[in-house]
């Protein structure tokens, strides 16, 4: 292991550790310390995130940009302390801390017992919402996670999610499709955050005006096992309770190869994702590049250099 990863490895180790016994208004505070400090720096991350809100929002001005680039590094360090504290609080507490908007179409869509299929983008505490379903619904699931670097941090984020009462299952190795498969055959539960490819072979889909491309996962197994698929978004408010809608469930389309199927549904889930970020874009958490455009730098050109920020972990 590199010295680098000895220390990011560290640090996560040290935030698990520490900011968990904080109490919570101090764990609050030292969050927007956090992320004020960050901002300022205007560091690769930071950058990014205000240059993806340019594309969600393409009339602001640099002022409001600035503006909402410092709230979604607000919001960004409050994921990041309550997934710190998650381990640590207890079932009141999680019960209590989401509230999400049409519920029945996820019980109805378990109650069918075909399975269900959740597909979210990186908006709010996707961890916090996980754990609700487990301990207000007692529903187990099944996600994936990305491969990190190193192997150790990895290991703890699988560990915590799994603590949550998830099943996780790595990205990379391609054995994850055909578990998350069997997994809605017995009737289960799978829940995906879906708005960033990370395997160069996603569905193009149009975003915010522009090209993307998101992973065709879920679309390909709500085809392949009769899941019903759900869009959810999420967000925070001025309280400590975060908010959350489950959408309607996106239809496989009666006609068309399952490429063109697939490119339909995947659309429909980029609108339902938009919808939402759109509606609350200080929480989306997209530190990364995403549109086509951006990640060609012959495409964009003032695009260049790294995105510094570390993934959540997500698929």
């Amino acid at each position: 292991m590199s010295a680098r990863d000895r220390l990011t490895d560290a640090l996560y180790g040290a935030g698990w550790g520490a900011v968990k016994r904080l109490p919570e208004p101090v764990a609050v505070r030292l969050g927007r310390t956090i992320a004020d400090a960050a901002w300022k720096r205007r560091g690769a991350g930071v950058r990014r995130l205000e240059g993806n809100y340019a594309r969600v929002l393409p009339d602001a001005g640099p002022g409001e940009l600035a503006a909402l680039s410092r709230a979604g590094m607000r919001s960004y360090l409050r994921y990041w302390m309550e997934s710190f504290r998650l381990p640590a609080w207890g079932v009141e507490r999680i019960e209590s801390g989401f509230a999400p908007k049409d519920l029945h179409h996820l019980t109805d869509g378990m109650a069918a017992g075909k399975g269900v299929v959740l597909a979210l983008p990186h908006l709010a505490n996707w961890d916090l919402a996980g754990a609700w379903v487990t301990t207000h619904l007692g529903i187990p699931f099944t996600t994936v996670a990305e491969r990190l670097k190193p192997e150790s941090l990895y290991d703890r984020f699988v560990a915590y999610r799994e603590g949550l009462g998830m099943e996780v299952l790595p990205h990379s190795g391609g054995t994850a499709f055909g578990t998350l498969a069997r997994r809605l055959r017995e009737g289960g539960l799978v829940c995906l955050v879906a708005d960033r490819d990370l395997s160069a072979s996603g569905v193009e889909v149009e975003f915010f005006g522009a090209s993307a491309r998101m992973p065709a996962g879920p679309a390909l197994l709500a085809q392949q096992t009769g899941a019903a698929l759900l869009p959810v978004t999420l967000w925070y408010d001025d309280s400590p309770v975060m908010r959350g809608r489950v959408h309607p469930p996106v239809e496989v389309p009666e006609r068309g190869t399952r490429a063109e199927r697939t490119a339909v549904m995947t659309q429909a889930l980029a609108d339902a994702f938009a919808g939402g970020i759109a509606e609350h874009p200080q929480d989306w958490h997209m530190l990364q590049r995403l549109w086509l455009a951006d990640l060609d730098p012959a495409k964009a050109p003032g695009a260049r250099g790294g995105d510094g920020a570390p993934e959540r972990g997500a698929p």
